[in-house]
């Protein structure tokens, strides 16, 4: 299981501090939807610079003109990006293209995604599958729970992160329902 730690909501300089206090003990950096909101793309050089090892996810959360998106990040240092499952299909073959073309991935956020549209959408064996609840509906009450619906459910997905309610407490229930990323972020 890989610990992805995710950075939103804090100027761009305490974002690279939290980055580089951080990144020793993650597998994934995240840049937060509202750090690229403020800062951009560009922001993204700064914090892999600042990442080592890490790899670093832009959470751009793209909907619509994927291949712009998509190029923009990964020309600024994303090794990851993600895009709404909620898009259409269309957006999501044009992001999962750049991405293989460009030996980097994608992750597919499947925030108010139905199960009809996520059955759509599986078909894209390198995309990491994001079972996300939001900040404004709350944490999830079962993490490990959700993993292993969401694995009963879609047995063919194989590469699945889970956000939302992860905490010690469900952290240790993990390893059974055992997603390949577990996304937190840090108290500030």
């Amino acid at each position: 299981m890989k610990l992805q730690i995710a950075i939103d909501r804090v100027s761009l300089e305490q974002a690279e501090l939290l980055t580089r206090k951080l990144a020793p003990h993650a597998d994934i950096i995240e840049a937060g939807t509202s750090l690229i909101k403020d800062y951009g793309f560009q922001a993204l050089e700064r914090l892999k610079a600042a990442a080592g090892a890490a790899k670093l996810l832009g959470d751009a959360k793209t909907i619509d003109e994927g291949a712009y998106e998509f190029r923009q990040g990964y020309k600024h240092k994303a090794d990851l990006l993600t895009v709404m499952g909620a898009s259409s299909v269309e957006t999501l073959q044009t992001c999962y293209a750049v991405a293989e073309a460009s030996r980097t991935e994608m992750m597919i956020d499947l925030l108010e995604c139905t199960p009809e549209k996520v059955a759509q959408i599986i078909h894209f064996p390198n995309a990491i599958y994001c079972l996300h609840t939001s900040v404004d509906q709350g944490a999830s009450a079962n993490p490990n729970q959700e993993v292993l619906a969401f694995k009963k459910a879609f047995p063919t997905v194989q590469r699945i992160a889970i956000a939302g309610g992860i905490n010690l407490q469900t952290l240790a229930g993990m390893a059974e329902a055992d997603p390949e990323i577990v996304i937190v972020a840090p108290p500030l």
